[in-house]
């Protein structure tokens, strides 16, 4: 037992994180091979049984089974809280049954949370955990409440209709893009209301928890000697949400006018795009078949897909804050800057090193799991390119491929999707190893570039 102490004591905070994400993963797959999980006369392999744990656990929603078939309503509980230890994310769990069992959060419990949340310092933190579960619960608890009784309209009994509200509130705020329709949201296609319900869930869980609760600071601050000031974080991060969302909505609109959309209404336009656009930020969730876009809309939401949610959120991707650094990198490189300003604040030149790194990394993995997929896989490019960006991003969107991926392919899109919920900067941290620092320089030289 000391021995095994000890080696924990040795790992990085980023290795004891991935070391609690695959724990977390050994226990869905077991909690998904119980019994009462399947539906009578339902047989799930191992393989799928792991699939279904990790898109849990990432909280993608890529599945190679149908849940409404193969789950019990006993599965599907046990799945709905699956998604909450990958969306509410383990440090916050943790975090708040130390709280209830009474036991001092210390400085090593305070290191995982912060790189558990990408957060920069340890003040704090442990107010932030219990904010995070707090907002959450409540987020999902109101959202069940108004699908559930909406649903009232579209299932015979009231025990149907919330257990569908329940799921589907969980989903979208999650962000896991899981469904127990067997069509995701497209029974709901012409239900508007469902849709915005859903959108705004979704954009809840995506935008980033230090957002919400400067939100709801922002909206109980009583103080009168001066203004409420949003956090660089924050302004930076909602900018760049509702940019991608509005540019992603408008490309697709155009792109699809005279193809998808050809004699369409124009509302019912507009809400496929929009909803399409919002559920790329992380979400999967899905209104109608996105293989029936033409191949231009499907880059522009591979794009949307691979940039993905904000950090210290349900989602997965590059982040938005790391696509608007680099967007005022390229911005102000140009202009002959050396330094980044925006919202009268000056970035740090560290923040811009991460963010190219976490680019450069993502762009390789995901160019090589297309190669890779592109050699045991029998799909089109764009298939291929899109389940990659799905699955990287934590999305859950597919253009029906998942299901008849070969053993290799399962395993690549399953690692994707959990290196996606972890974090890119954790893995590169992972990957980098520790030297000394050298007490010594050697004579700087110039090299030519571009």
């Amino acid at each position: 037992m000391s021995s095994f102490k000890k080696g924990i004591d040795q790992l990085s905070p980023a290795q004891i994180i991935v070391s609690f994400y695959v724990a977390a993963v050994g226990f869905s797959i077991l909690l998904l091979s119980l019994p009462i999980t399947a539906k009578p006369g339902v047989d799930l392999s191992f393989l799928d049984i792991m699939f279904t744990a990790v898109s849990a656990i990432s909280v993608t929603g890529l599945t190679v089974i149908q849940l409404a078939d193969s789950f019990s309503t006993a599965g599907i509980l046990i799945l709905i809280f699956i998604l909450q230890i990958g969306g509410i994310g383990i440090m916050t769990l943790g975090t708040f049954l130390w709280l209830v069992l009474g036991k001092k959060i210390g400085l090593k419990e305070r290191r995982l949370i912060m790189t558990d949340q990408n957060q920069s310092n340890l003040s704090g933190l442990v107010n932030l955990m219990k904010q995070i579960m707090y907002i959450i619960l409540l987020i999902e608890l109101v959202g069940a409440l108004i699908l559930g009784t909406y649903f009232l309209k579209y299932y015979p009994t009231w025990q149907d209709a919330y257990l569908h509200g329940i799921f589907a509130s969980v989903s979208a705020t999650t962000n896991g893009g899981f469904d127990i329709t067997g069509q995701s949201l497209i029974p709901y296609a012409d239900d508007y209301f469902v849709q915005i319900v859903n959108i705004i869930l979704i954009t809840l869980g995506a935008i980033g928890f230090p957002v919400l609760i400067e939100l709801k600071d922002f909206l109980l601050h009583n103080n009168q000697r001066g203004r409420f000031h949003f956090s660089l974080y924050s302004k930076l991060t909602s900018v760049t949400f509702f940019g991608l969302l509005l540019a992603g909505t408008l490309l697709i609109l155009v792109i699809e006018f005279n193809r998808f959309f050809d004699g369409m209404s124009w509302h019912k336009s507009f809400f496929y795009a929009f909803f399409q656009s919002t559920t790329t930020r992380s979400g999967g969730l899905a209104t109608m078949d996105v293989s029936q876009f033409s191949e231009p809309a499907l880059i522009i939401i591979c794009m949307l897909m691979f940039i993905g949610a904000s950090p210290s959120s349900v989602g997965g991707g590059i982040r938005t804050t790391t696509f608007a650094i680099n967007v005022l990198f390229l911005i102000n490189f140009a202009r002959g800057r050396s330094t980044i300003k925006v919202f009268r604040r000056e970035l740090d030149n560290s923040d811009v090193i991460k963010s190219l790194a976490v680019t450069l990394l993502a762009s390789f993995m995901c160019a090589g799991s297309v190669i890779f997929l592109s050699i045991t896989e029998s799909f089109s490019m764009i298939e291929i390119l899109f389940e990659v960006c799905s699955a990287f991003g934590t999305v859950g969107l597919s253009m029906g491929i998942t299901p008849d991926l070969s053993v290799y392919g399962k395993i690549i899109i399953m690692a994707l999707m959990f290196i996606g919920r972890i974090g890119l900067l954790t893995t590169l941290v992972i990957l980098g190893i520790k030297q000394k620092e050298t007490l010594y320089n050697y004579p700087k030289e110039r090299v030519i570039i571009g």
